[in-house]
């Protein structure tokens, strides 16, 4: 065989191996796409068999949380433990946990109204009023979900754990627009405040029927429309500083 013929054949099984690496190289990564491609289709199918499950375990019946009034209702205790005195204004503050506004009123004045109603001058009652998954606020229905589970720790935990749970989701309040934060995300909140919440409440949204009455009442009761609504003895307030309130209050 002359040295042509050798450099012929030698370059032929050099072809030959490089053409049966790249075969190889190409069946790795087809099988590759194929076990991703598997994968995703298993992981899609077990977020849908258990958001299925999730919505046929929701609680469809309207469930009155404990620690909560005939008129949707949330009445702050005093931090030494008293009655709020029956004499003094009713300030009534309708409230969505995701509503930017409100987040802003608690940051400014939360504190001082609270202190007001420690020192028996007012009588302060939240009002839930969770409306804006309606108006395109959450893709995720959060604002449902947070007020749920807020409810969650008042029913089992008492007005201590609802105000607890009240500022965490305020501290953590996730902008409009989108996904909201998940109950898994919003409980572990709770629980850097001290508050543990039963996992099946949430899971079935137990009091998520109640929320929704809540806001229809507020609704057809005092014409809210927005959050936040402050009432005084049942009369709306136009100026929602702290100022309008102390002067509203001393009008009373």
């Amino acid at each position: 065989m002359t040295n042509d013929r050798k450099n012929r054949a030698a370059r032929a099984e050099q072809m030959r191996k490089e053409r049966e690496k790249a075969e190889r190289r190409q069946r790795n990564i087809i099988s590759v796409a194929i076990v991703a491609v598997v994968v995703v289709l298993v992981g899609i199918g077990g977020w849908a068999i258990m958001n299925e499950r999730d919505k046929n375990e929701r609680q469809t019946e309207v469930v009155q949380p404990a620690n909560t009034t005939d008129d949707y209702g949330i009445v702050y205790q005093p931090a030494d433990g008293s009655e709020p005195p029956e004499d003094a204004p009713v300030v009534q503050l309708y409230e969505d946990f995701l509503c930017p506004a409100c987040g802003q009123f608690e940051a400014a004045n939360g504190q001082q109204i609270r202190q007001l109603a420690d020192s028996g001058d007012i009588q302060l009652v939240y009002q839930p009023y969770s409306f804006l998954d309606q108006m395109g606020g959450s893709t995720n229905e959060y604002s449902l979900r947070a007020t749920n589970i807020a409810m969650c720790a008042l029913d089992e935990g008492g007005l201590e754990d609802f105000n607890a749970a009240h500022d965490a989701l305020f501290a953590n309040q996730p902008g409009e627009g989108g996904a909201g934060p998940s109950d898994a995300e919003i409980t572990g909140w709770l629980e850097d405040a001290g508050v543990t919440v039963d996992e099946s409440c949430v899971r079935t949204q137990n009091f998520g029927e109640w929320v929704k009455e809540a806001q229809s009442f507020g609704q057809s009761e005092h014409g809210v429309s927005g959050t936040p609504t402050i009432l005084i003895d049942g009369e709306p307030l136009e100026d929602r500083s702290m100022a309008g309130i102390l002067a509203a209050i001393d009008n009373d």
